[in-house]
């Protein structure tokens, strides 16, 4: 999985791509808020953003705030990272859409368990999100066969939206998961054994 860092200070920048790309972790890093802002609007934005609240233009708490606003941004999992280290600041940084916070300088060890942490979050959400869309799509399948179907009185078919008659089975079959087995009901039973013995 992806993580962007966006960064203003080169030194810091490079320390941080360095030690993440050391980790084994794949790392796109930008210099600027709008540059970060333009990467998370990509298809595919990486799912954990390490964020320099102090940047000029739009710095990173203006980031974090708009992608919590945005449909892509708001299952991205976000650290902000910054000298800003009081009381006041956290809570206005998490207040601002962070996840996370961590105060430079940083420990790698806390980043290294911060950022596995972040990851792990991501990726139950990704999972879950694609939970959700499965859901979804089974939902609007089983309100396909809700509502009025045409079916014949003599045989029993159904006629679907393609004006093509086919056994009940069939269409239940393609509109669902449903799976059937066959057998005689006794009234059936009785006819059939009434008709084989006349």
């Amino acid at each position: 999985m992806d993580i962007l860092i966006a960064e203003d200070d080169v030194v810091s920048r490079r320390v941080l791509e360095t030690t993440l790309r050391k980790w084994g972790y794949p790392v796109e890093a930008v210099a600027d808020g709008e540059a970060a802002w333009a990467v998370m609007q990509r298809p595919d934005a990486p799912r954990l953003v390490i964020l320099d609240w102090m940047m000029p233009g739009m710095d990173g708490l203006d980031v974090c705030r708009r992608l919590r606003q945005s449909e892509a941004g708001r299952t991205a999992y976000v650290i902000m990272l910054t000298a800003r280290a009081g009381a006041e600041d956290l809570v206005e940084g998490l207040e601002g859409g962070a996840d996370d916070y961590i105060v430079k300088p940083f420990r790698p060890d806390e980043l290294r368990a911060r950022v596995r942490a972040g990851l792990r979050v991501a990726a139950l959400q990704k999972s879950l999100t694609e939970r959700v869309a499965e859901l979804e799509e089974a939902l609007a399948q089983v309100k396909q066969l809700k509502g009025l179907l045409p079916i014949c009185a003599y045989c029993k078919r159904i006629r679907d939206d393609g004006n093509y008659w086919q056994q009940l089975e069939g269409y239940i079959t393609r509109h669902s998961n449903a799976r059937f087995t066959h057998g005689i009901c006794p009234e059936c039973f009785e006819r059939l054994k009434a008709e084989a013995n006349a």
